[in-house]
């Protein structure tokens, strides 16, 4: 075998779960070969490099291998080798990852007490008033 599809060979590689849904990523041009966009019956054979992207993490694998059944992950690990800038690139985006800081740790006050809503109703009556008694 020479070449199998683009949808086959990334549902067997475990880049996803099943080949509908490596399917709908390669019509949504998230995968591609040599730099191009591709549609799924694409073939792919070995010496091709795909750029895969899941998520916000993009790989750059090398095809090895191809093959027409979803075996286990370490043979599936065999049909492809990411390249070293692809490695270094998302080891740097989970290092950013890591040292960024926590969203919630901006939020000065969480949600008012019962008391605090009291005071807040209080002070919005008593400035906004519609009453004609003022």
């Amino acid at each position: 075998m020479d070449s199998l599809r683009i949808d086959k060979w990334l549902w067997a590689a475990r880049f996803y779960k099943t080949r509908s849904l490596a399917c709908d990523e390669v019509t949504k041009h998230r995968v591609q070969i040599n730099g191009q966009d591709v549609k799924p019956a694409r073939e792919v054979k070995v010496g091709d490099t795909l750029t895969v992207r899941q998520g916000n993490i993009t790989k750059t694998v090398q095809v090895k291998g191809i093959s027409a059944a979803r075996g286990p992950a370490p043979v599936a690990q065999l049909l492809y080798e990411e390249t070293a800038e692809s490695m270094a690139l998302r080891a740097k985006l989970a290092e950013q990852n890591r040292m960024a800081s926590e969203p919630a740790h901006s939020i000065e006050h969480g949600r008012p007490t019962k008391r605090d809503r009291r005071q807040i109703e209080h002070a919005w009556n008593e400035r906004w008033s519609a009453s004609t008694d003022t």
